[in-house]
């Protein structure tokens, strides 16, 4: 949202601004937090590279593996609903008008919450088509890129199924309430990439905070350690211990090329 701002108290009540230019007896050597978060960015690079590896490798199993007696992942009802959902969001996405508004509360809502799990508090919170902030006491690099990894009308529709489980049996019901559960899953899912996708090349001041390259090396790990959740969770043919082998198997091929590339780079310098 290019006229989106968010708005942080950065100095405590009555606080005023040192404006002398004075240069201290000793200056000490202050390495800027930017360049350190773009360093930690590049060592997560490896790590983008492990985890995108092993849902992959993941995901093709789960299409392809056939338990005696269960169908194929693919002919799941928990696959076909969460596609249509998908397709359902898409449709109205690229055919109706966007509903900005929903996107922008969702937004500054999921910045609100994590302020709150952190300890902090929001002063102020607003929201129109042009655009929201919060106003709060905290911010951090959790609380500023939170929106972008966090799929919270997802999260909100899970916590509703939750509660109607324990308020009603869905066990009569049991394939239809797991049908719609999975649809609503995929269309507030895609609601919420296509969002992310679309607003994150406009600017948003919240990738700034940490620096773009570091922010966005954090918004797509996250987002795949989600996608990699909801694959677990909707096939049986992915759990956590088998996603764990993919991504030892993985890392053990990164190192095993790692050094071997180690090992030209040196003989090439001769020594």
């Amino acid at each position: 949202m290019a006229k989106r701002a968010h708005r942080r108290k950065v100095a405590a009540k009555g606080q005023r601004l040192n404006t002398s230019f004075a240069a201290p007896a000793e200056a000490a050597l202050v390495v800027p937090v930017r360049w350190v978060k773009f360093v930690v960015g590049l060592f997560l690079l490896p790590l983008c590279y492990i985890l995108t590896a092993a849902f992959f490798s993941a995901l093709l199993d789960a299409l392809t593996s056939q338990a005696p007696g269960r169908p194929h992942f693919w002919a799941t009802a928990e696959f076909w609903f969460f596609s249509l959902g998908l397709v359902c969001w898409l449709i109205a996405c690229f055919g109706l008008p966007k509903p900005l508004i929903v996107y922008v509360y969702g937004h500054e809502l999921t910045h609100a919450i994590t302020v709150k799990l952190m300890g902090g508090r929001v002063s102020d919170f607003s929201v129109s088509r042009d655009g929201g902030y919060i106003v709060s006491s905290k911010i951090n690099t959790w609380i500023a890129l939170a929106p972008y990894f966090v799929p919270i009308y997802s999260v909100g529709v899970i916590l509703l199924y939750g509660l109607v489980s324990l308020l009603y049996d869905l066990q009569p019901h049991a394939e239809l309430a797991t049908g719609i559960l999975y649809g609503l899953l995929g269309f507030t899912w895609a609601f919420h990439a296509t969002f992310t996708l679309s607003m994150i090349p406009r600017g948003q001041t919240d990738l700034a905070y940490g620096g773009t390259f570091f922010s966005l090396t954090i918004i797509y790990l996250m987002n795949l350690l989600v996608l990699s959740l909801l694959l677990i969770l909707a096939t049986p043919y992915v759990s956590f211990r088998s996603f764990g082998r993919e991504l030892l198997a993985h890392a053990a091929i990164f190192a095993s090329e790692a050094i071997r590339f180690l090992e030209l780079m040196i003989r090439a310098a001769g020594f």
